[in-house]
């Protein structure tokens, strides 16, 4: 146990999560690997990094019952995304389409891609719950590629969808319904989630010929700031993952040079959101008690409900940074429940099986 202030400065003792050995160790490794790459000055060791990222993607395992493919989005720039689908589905095509759940993993805006055990993992579990199509974007890395690269590759990803009258490359045998399509992403990909979702109802909802949103989830959404909140400084040093030095690092990598943890692309406030008039979607907040971050995920769902969004924010008390992506743990299964209520409750009204042109 280690002792912090609370906001009335009286000391609180706080205990570390309880966690099955099994996820202690691969955290171990995971935080082990992140120190490894990050440099002090902002940037990555990719050579170091390539030698990570092969050890983790080798850990990718197909899940009975769920298939993938890979599909270039932009090969000019290396944005392509790995495509997971129901094996029944495909071998035979539901009454109805299914919704499209487009993802974007998390990594600090720096780190990793859709191939990584992990992240292949959670599309797998979402794809299986959720009865949907997922389609897990490889979007492009900090500092290399700095904001607003990752919002760039996103918002183009969705229009790459729409331009494919209504299917999607390489399910030759299955009818999506991208009228019924969701954003969803935990850590950075959470904040992608949010900004990706706030560009395209203000700049292309409008006049897309397929892809609406109908709603997303910024699971444990990587938002900051200049100020260190009451959550931040009492889980420092006792929540895994996340601390503000690798936050500090995550943010100067993203963000433009200069620019300070107040930047509108971080700091998600009241003054500052410009979120959109209209078709801003439907929004499932995940939150962690366990995540240093919890206090600006909570800020961020105050700021959509003052702004007249519609917003559940889902609470998961025994939650660390990232604890969705563990299936060895009894929430990690939870929030998969949890998203599918809010899929199948916020769904348009699917229309009629379509198949594509080439299995007519």
């Amino acid at each position: 146990m280690e002792a912090a202030a609370d906001e009335q400065g009286a000391v609180v003792v706080v205990a570390p999560p309880a966690l099955p050995l099994t996820v202690r160790l691969q955290l171990a490794g995971l935080t082990a690997a992140i120190d490894a790459v990050e440099r002090a000055d902002g940037t990555v060791s990719r050579c170091l990094y390539s030698v990570v990222d092969r050890l983790l993607s080798a850990r990718a395992r197909t899940a009975s019952g769920v298939r993938s493919h890979d599909v270039d989005l932009d090969a000019s720039r290396n944005i392509w995304a790995r495509v997971f689908s129901p094996a029944a589905a495909n071998a035979h095509p539901p009454s109805a389409p299914l919704p499209v759940v487009v993802y974007f993993h998390g990594g600090g805006f720096a780190l990793f891609s859709p191939a990584i055990g992990p992240f292949n993992g959670v599309c797998r579990r979402l794809c299986s719950v959720l009865g949907a199509v997922v389609v897990s974007v490889n979007y492009r890395l900090a500092p290399e590629h700095k904001f607003p690269a990752a919002y760039d590759d996103g918002v183009d990803a969705l229009r790459f969808l729409d331009a494919h009258d209504g299917t999607i490359p390489g399910l030759t045998s299955m009818a999506v319904d991208l009228g019924s399509c969701f954003l969803a992403g935990e850590s950075a990909g959470g904040n992608i989630v949010h900004h990706v979702a706030n560009i395209w109802a203000s700049q292309h909802q409008r006049t897309s010929r397929h892809v609406r949103l109908a709603g997303i989830f910024p699971v444990q959404p990587y938002f900051g700031g200049e100020e260190r909140t009451p959550s931040e400084v009492r889980l420092e040093g006792i929540a895994p993952v996340v601390n503000l030095r690798r936050s500090d690092w995550s943010w100067k990598a993203f963000l433009p040079a200069g620019a300070t943890r107040d930047h509108p692309a971080a700091h998600v406030t009241d003054d500052n959101a410009g979120l959109a008039e209209e078709g801003f979607p439907p929004v499932m907040v995940v939150v962690g008690g366990f995540d240093p971050l919890q206090d600006w995920q909570r800020r961020y769902a105050d700021v959509l409900r003052r702004k007249g969004k519609r917003v559940t924010v889902a609470e998961y008390p025994d939650g660390f940074h990232g604890f969705y992506g563990f299936p060895e743990l009894d929430d990690a299964w939870k929030v998969l429940e949890d998203m599918k209520a809010f899929v199948e409750s916020n769904r348009a009204v699917a229309p009629p099986a379509k198949l594509p042109d080439a299995e007519r």
